[in-house]
């Protein structure tokens, strides 16, 4: 999730002559290098991101990244971490470095200091940086070759290790290292030209630290080193930074009512779901109230699905490890599947997708163009080795159940199911309240093609089509480059919840190469025997995860059809619970979920409660209330109506769910 950045403006283009620095470059054509709309790096023609110094042997066209662009933010961030593992360990010498790289809507460091770091330490860290920043030291790049870069970072263990993963990092690591020669970023004093610190990095970053405009450290943690837990277990701090002090205090704010929304301290508040520590990290337990949410949301889907003609199927949770050889699941997933177990001296794995054996559904006898579209719709549990720095909650987790479908079709039929398919996930987040979003089109990475199967033709095809549906859909649609499935491109729909935030939701693709790596056919109308293409489709993307999502987006406050309880009885006296019993039963006859509170606790209490739970609907009865067969309705926002009669409360409550409403109930709207 993140918060949008600053629209990226047309791109402008500056000519730069061989030997020169872009900076002059960018100074003689007039464009703004100060401000959060000034330049902090250019990009080349190839698309790569060079710092202002840079000077190219031949002539080059560039592109300025301004500062408040998600390029420019990146880099800020990038730069801004150094500053923080330079002012940790001039306070605190002999402290390792491990990684520090830019992450979403800020940055991190791995450290090894001699104890863990204090809140105490983190406001010392904060104001060290300030003095490096205010200092104006230089980012200056150094190219360096293998053994020098050992010889200078001989006591960095962990800078060494990197050094002999240079051609294999992957990830945040790449920030440090990668495929081609290493270098070196020194922090130059820029009155004596003295070289202050350095760090093993690939760079780009800022001209200097100055402009670093806005800038906080937020919190630190234990981290495992490159995030294993077999590896030694290290200090990260996290921070952010911004090219205004303005979007800074703009972020801190939405991390507050971020805060009041995080949808792990809602769980335990409102008895949802849990993660105990004996069933182990990323693993969470649905309580009651959870179930109900988990038993909404599966019956929605399930519904759906049957209705747009998908056929229900359910497969286990282990198989044979063959079966995702033949998926290309393995080697190509395998870090993200957990480790083989042997049954009888032959290889198992949990599942951690569930299209190989749909696949199998496809292969168990002969099929006809006839039957084509075949749609299978499972609510299958699967299970991802997700590293222990990134499980979060139920958005990121180990165990998770997926309303995966696939679709098998011949390539004419390909853009109508996935025409079909997005109007349908997109009709799905509406439903839930979830309707400010537009598309990513994630494609290859054709500089790594040993990440990814299939023939050019194929992903060239696969990924004009997608295209094409995205753009007649008229929503945005934002390039991904790189993001797609080892195995074809993929749409996804990024939503925004109530505070701006976005998520990944639902996906898309189209996939060419499992049906040919598990020879599936049907029978052409002409006798010929056919391969189809496969069509992969997640709606909720998981189950979890939409749960999460969901309560943060509503804080807790589901819509009435939603919520785990959707009315509760108060009485104002013990006299009265019979009375609310009875209205009770009349309600839950009406497959409404209704409690009555009768308990000793004073009305007052007893309303606070409710709001606390975020009951949509409180029905309060007293004796005057009784003897007029009515109740006085209070809502989550406080407002009250009063001598409601009972059948008129009942028909209210039941149409707003019966029209899945996701508006909350006031007295206002009913008034």
């Amino acid at each position: 999730m993140s918060a949008s950045a600053r629209p990226t403006a047309p791109a402008q283009t500056v000519a730069v002559a061989a030997g020169e620095m872009a900076l002059d470059a960018l100074r003689v054509a007039g464009v703004e290098l100060t401000g959060p709309h000034g330049a902090v790096v250019v990009r080349d023609a190839d698309g790569v991101l060079r710092d202002l110094a840079w000077a190219p042997d031949s002539d080059a066209e560039v592109e300025p990244v301004a500062a408040d662009s998600p390029d420019g933010l990146a880099v800020l961030r990038h730069s801004a971490a150094h500053a923080m593992a330079q002012a940790v360990q001039e306070l605190y010498p002999g402290t390792l470095l491990g990684i520090g790289p830019p992450i979403e809507d800020g940055f991190y460091y791995d450290f090894l200091p001699s104890r863990p770091f204090t809140p105490e330490d983190l406001t010392a860290i904060e104001k060290k940086m300030g003095e490096i920043i205010k200092a104006g030291q230089l980012f200056v790049r150094r190219p360096i070759d293998d053994d020098a870069a050992r010889a200078e970072l001989a006591n960095e263990k962990f800078k060494l290790e990197l050094i002999g993963l240079k051609s294999t990092a992957t990830g945040e690591e790449a920030t440090e290292v990668g495929a081609g020669g290493l270098t070196m970023y020194d922090n130059v004093d820029a009155k004596t030209g003295e070289r202050v610190w350095t760090d093993l990095c690939r760079g780009p970053h800022l001209a200097t630290t100055r402009r670093i405009p806005a800038v906080k450290l937020m919190r630190s943690a234990a981290a495992y080193w490159r995030g294993s837990e077999k590896n030694e277990q290290l200090q990260r701090i996290y921070g952010t930074a911004w090219a205004t002090r303005d979007d800074l205090k703009a972020h801190l704010n939405r991390l507050e009512e971020a805060a009041k929304r995080d949808h792990r301290k809602l769980g335990i508040e409102l008895d949802l779901f849990s993660f105990p520590d004996e069933l182990g990290s990323g693993l969470p337990v649905f309580h009651p109230k959870g179930g109900i949410l988990r038993r909404e949301l599966e019956d929605y889907v399930r519904q759906r699905h049957i209705d747009e003609g998908f056929d229900f199927v359910s497969t286990p949770h282990i198989s044979k490890a063959d079966l995702f050889y033949t998926s290309g699941h393995l080697p190509y997933y395998a870090d993200t599947m957990f480790p083989p177990m042997d049954v009888d001296g032959i290889e198992y794995r949990l599942k951690a997708m569930n299209c190989p054996l749909h696949n199998l559904i496809y292969q168990s006898r002969g099929r006809s163009y006839r039957e084509l579209p075949l749609r299978l719709f499972e609510l299958g549990a699967v299970y991802r080795y997700e590293k222990s720095g990134v499980v979060h909650g139920l958005t990121r987790v180990r165990g998770l159940t997926m309303d995966d479908s696939h679709s098998y079709c011949t390539a004419e039929q390909a853009p109508g199911e996935i025409r079909k398919l997005l109007e349908f996930l997109l009709g799905l987040l509406r439903d839930f309240g979830l309707d400010d979003f537009y598309l990513e089109l994630s494609t290859r990475d054709d500089s790594k093609p040993d990440k990814f199967i299939g023939s050019d033709e194929d992903w060239a095809q696969a990924t004009a089509v997608l295209e094409e549906v995205a753009r007649e859909s008229g929503l945005e649609l934002v390039p991904d480059p790189g993001g797609a499935a080892y195995y074809g491109p993929k749409i996804s729909v990024q939503a925004r919840d109530a505070i701006g935030r976005t998520w990944q939701m639902s996906t898309v693709q189209l996939d060419f190469n499992q049906p040919a790596r598990f020879e599936l056919e049907y029978q052409a109308a002409d006798g010929t025997r056919q391969q189809p293409v496969m069509i992969h489709s997640a709606k909720f993307g998981s189950v979890e995860r939409f749960i999460g999502v969901l309560t943060e987006h509503y804080a807790g406050a589901f819509p009435a059809w939603l919520s785990p309880v959707q009315v509760i009885g108060i009485p104002i006296s013990e006299e009265q619970n019979g009375y609310l019993d009875d209205v009770a039963r009349r309600l839950r006859a009406r497959g409404l979920r209704v409690e009555v509170d009768d308990s000793a606790d004073r009305m007052q209490k007893k309303i606070r409660n409710a709001q606390r739970q975020k009951v949509p609907f409180m029905l309060i009865a007293g004796e005057t209330d009784a003897d007029a067969g009515a109740v006085s309705f209070r809502y989550r926002d406080g407002t009250q109506r009063n001598a409601i009669p009972i059948e008129t409360a009942i028909d209210e409550i039941a149409d707003t769910v019966a029209r899945r409403s996701n508006s909350s109930p006031t007295a206002e709207l009913y008034g």
